[in-house]
């Protein structure tokens, strides 16, 4: 009897949220949450929380209708901030770290007249519920281009004498073996060899998302490998640290490293978060669905490369990104366009054809490039490239 009586109450709190959605909420009325892994001084978040302030100014929300959890574990803390957000009277929650997917859902279920959008993850379209929602960038398109401007660099390194063609070797810190991490680091390592095609790439994982610590020392280790150049998919200062006290250049991640690197740092790849956190409201404020899965890049603003550090990159740096960055915005340049790499000698076409495990790309693939992040807002491709060691 309890759980046909739950059951008619969600059903009823489904007609519920309906009906305030068609209605929409007044922009003076609502209350927006979040929940965060991190706080303002983890780049990551920061860049999260940017895009939140930048929301609630263009939407002329005052502070007390954001609330925020912060420094929220990937663990059942997150279920109990999201229903401390609910209770609170938020109106829509956002979550920014791809392990608070099955907690958030969890809290949907519950809260159907509430609506929840989640940072990298998957599972919105497959999960039933109405009320939750992927979000995320094309990011890969601001790592190519970020590539490009590490590609340029090594160049400039070459021509000067201070590494042979050979010595070019980058290394890059990734926080774990996820699809979201080898897609940027393909993307990034794609960039740089459209400039730089001698250039190889060793990979090392913290296993982390944010450790300074563990991102340091992955950033020494790779140096003493013999890699010229560090970028990362980390959230700390870590490596850039690193890469200041050995005089290596590095391209950072989500938020500006020069002030970490003043030196060394070059420039960083990074999202804006304001068009999706303003999307987003504004069809709660408007009574309009939200899409189930979002994901947009340099053409509306969500992707870009922070400032570029003049006294560091390479000469004609600024003319080449804005070459490359208006090719992404025509649809003209293509990231994973599949005639610039190969995996054992081999294209993804052919490898999708003949080779089993690779059938699972085919969907993917068309046209000459892999449609990443436009079937899901995640990103998919996982794929090892030739020129790109993972080591330990």
């Amino acid at each position: 009897m309890k759980k046909i009586l739950s059951m008619v109450l969600i059903a009823a709190m489904a007609l519920i949220g309906t009906a305030a959605l068609a209605e929409g909420i007044p922009a003076d009325e609502i209350t927006v949450g979040y929940i965060y892994i991190g706080d303002e001084n983890e780049a990551y978040t920061a860049a999260h929380y940017e895009g939140a302030k930048a929301m609630a100014e263009a939407l002329g929300l005052s502070e007390d209708q954001i609330i925020i959890k912060w420094n929220t574990a990937e663990t059942e803390a997150c279920y109990d901030a999201a229903i401390d957000l609910a209770e609170a009277g938020c109106d829509i929650i956002f979550g920014n770290s791809f392990n608070f997917e099955s907690y958030m859902i969890e809290a949907a279920r519950e809260y159907p007249e509430i609506e929840f959008c989640h940072a990298t993850g998957y599972q919105a379209a497959t999960c039933g519920l109405d009320n939750v929602h992927n979000y995320f960038t094309s990011v890969y398109e601001s790592r190519y281009v970020s590539g490009v401007v590490a590609g340029m660099k090594l160049n400039e390194m070459i021509a000067d004498g201070t590494i042979t063609a050979d010595q070019c070797v980058v290394g890059y810190v990734g926080a774990f073996p996820y699809a979201e991490v080898i897609s940027g680091y393909t993307a990034f390592f794609l960039g740089i060899r459209s400039v730089c095609p001698e250039a190889t790439m060793k990979v090392q994982y913290t296993n982390s998302w944010a450790s300074f610590d563990l991102e340091k020392e992955a950033a020494e280790a790779l140096i003493a490998q013999g890699c010229v150049l560090i970028s990362q998919h980390a959230d700390t200062t870590g490596a850039p640290t690193a890469c200041e006290a050995a005089g290596v250049p590095c391209v950072g991640y989500n938020v500006s490293m020069i002030a970490t690197a003043p030196n060394t740092a070059l420039t960083s790849a990074s999202i804006d978060w304001a068009p999706y956190n303003t999307y987003a409201v504004e069809c709660v404020i408007n009574g309009e669905p939200i899409a189930v899965d979002w994901c947009q890049g340099y053409d509306t603003g969500a992707n870009k490369i922070t400032e570029l550090n003049e006294g560091v990159v390479a000469e004609g740096t600024a003319e080449k990104v804005a070459e490359v960055e208006a090719a992404l915005v025509s649809g003209d340049l293509k990231v994973f366009d599949t005639s610039t790499f190969t995996i054992g000698g081999e294209t993804l076409e052919s490898l999708i054809e003949a080779n089993a495990d690779y059938a699972k790309y085919a969907d993917y693939v068309s046209d000459g490039y892999f449609h990443e992040s436009e079937l899901a807002s995640a990103p998919s491709f996982d794929i090892i490239v030739d020129g790109i060691e993972q080591v330990s």
